[in-house]
């Protein structure tokens, strides 16, 4: 995957048309035949490209996965196509036209700001990389709108566009990096790119720390289906705000400042708030629409005395309350014919499948319950309930 350019020929293009949806298994008898009529080095890039887009797609749909060029890192770290749609779209009701994309990978953020009809000047200093922004671009019908530029993004003049957005690595040799000023380029350099446009984006890890986030800017932690993706910092809305986003939607939670809830004793619902409202520290604002309080001053869970059906939260109807004890667990599951252990937990050491081997009777039953092992007023406990309907 160090040249993509062999698979943008005709001869590449036809190979990748013909080895599109070849199987794992079926791959050396595929290398094996086309290899006697192509190139050993085409035919093995083709079905490495092959690979790449049958993982990608669900990022970016078997559609445009399908007709998209990858790299490894590309697929590992680019934006879900669902989130820089989002992003996107407040970006186009900012009124914005034109952004400068810097570090655009292959070209994630670039295609859904194209598609929003904002045109776009993507960045990126490798040159691969860059090589499969432009032909994504070109393959998805976007060229038009989207300026592909091989450079140091510290050195790319964006005085012209309404907006920045910055996606700085997040990975180096050693695997995911957490300070942000050990992004590249550092989380301090794309604040004062931002600060110098109109508006700005900048995507961060999820996990960034509170503290870390500049005063000027808005913080938005964002989720898909339940799995907290990126977390951006926006210029050029509203200084000091902090909202949680679940897609799809969008549904969005604005935080109020609100002090933290108070422990009560666990009722008959439990609520898990989504991953994003976590992050967020928006916990207070959940508990206050369902008229709850936490099980636990250190844990994330809402216990309420009355189902509230809320988009940021999913709901329990709780059961049973034990001391932590997997011996009564196995017997209560026993008596209650229990097939299907779903296992949550927070605030626990155990393991969910550790707990689902010792505690599952070997004979299954026809029904399901869901444990959750956690803290309760700083105790190990046990609490068994189904999900709300």
């Amino acid at each position: 995957m160090n040249d993509l350019a062999p698979l943008l020929t005709p001869e590449g293009r036809a190979l990748l048309d013909e080895v599109r949806g070849t199987a794992p298994a079926d791959e050396l008898a595929v290398a094996t035949r086309l290899r006697r009529e192509h190139p050993a080095d085409l035919v093995s890039a083709a079905l490495g490209q092959a690979r790449l887009r049958q993982r990608a797609a669900a990022k970016f749909g078997a559609e445009d996965a399908g007709r998209m060029f990858f790299t490894p890192d590309g697929v590992e770290q680019s934006t879900r196509a669902s989130v820089a749609a989002y992003r996107a779209e407040r970006l186009r009701a900012l009124g914005v036209t034109s952004v400068a994309d810097l570090c655009c990978g292959i070209g994630g953020d670039a295609i859904a700001l194209a598609r929003a009809g904002i045109r776009v000047l993507a960045v990126d200093r490798d040159p691969v990389t860059a090589g499969a922004a432009r032909a994504n671009a070109e393959a998805l019908g976007l060229a038009d709108l989207v300026e592909v530029r091989e450079a140091d993004v510290t050195e790319v003049d964006t005085a012209s566009y309404d907006a920045v957005f910055v996606d700085p690595a997040r990975r180096g040799g050693r695997g995911r990096i957490f300070d942000p000023e050990a992004y590249s380029p550092p989380l301090s350099w794309a604040v004062r790119a931002a600060l110098r446009a109109p508006h700005a984006a900048l995507k961060v890890a999820p996990g960034i720390p509170h503290e870390a986030v500049p005063a000027e800017a808005e913080a938005e932690w964002i989720s898909d289906g339940g799995d907290v993706k990126e977390a951006v910092l926006w210029f050029g809305t509203a200084p000091g705000a902090v909202r949680a986003t679940l897609l799809p939607g969008p549904r969005t939670l604005l935080g109020r400042g609100l002090p933290d809830p108070l422990v009560r004793p666990v009722g008959r619902y439990l609520y898990e708030p989504d991953g994003a409202v976590i992050r967020a520290h928006l916990v207070a604002e959940v508990a206050e629409q369902l008229g709850g309080g936490l099980v636990d001053a250190t844990i994330a869970y809402v216990t309420a005395d009355a189902p509230h059906p809320t988009p940021y939260a999913s709901g329990y109807e709780i059961t049973d309350r034990l001391p932590f004890n997997v011996k009564k667990l196995r017997a209560l599951l026993r008596e209650r014919e229990v097939g299907v252990l779903t296992v949550k937990k927070r605030g626990s050491a155990v393991e969910p499948e550790e707990l689902r081997r010792k505690a599952l009777p070997k004979s299954h039953g026809p029904n399901a319950v869901t444990v959750f092992l956690t803290r309760v007023a700083g105790a190990p406990t046990m609490l068994l309930g189904h999900p709300l309907k």
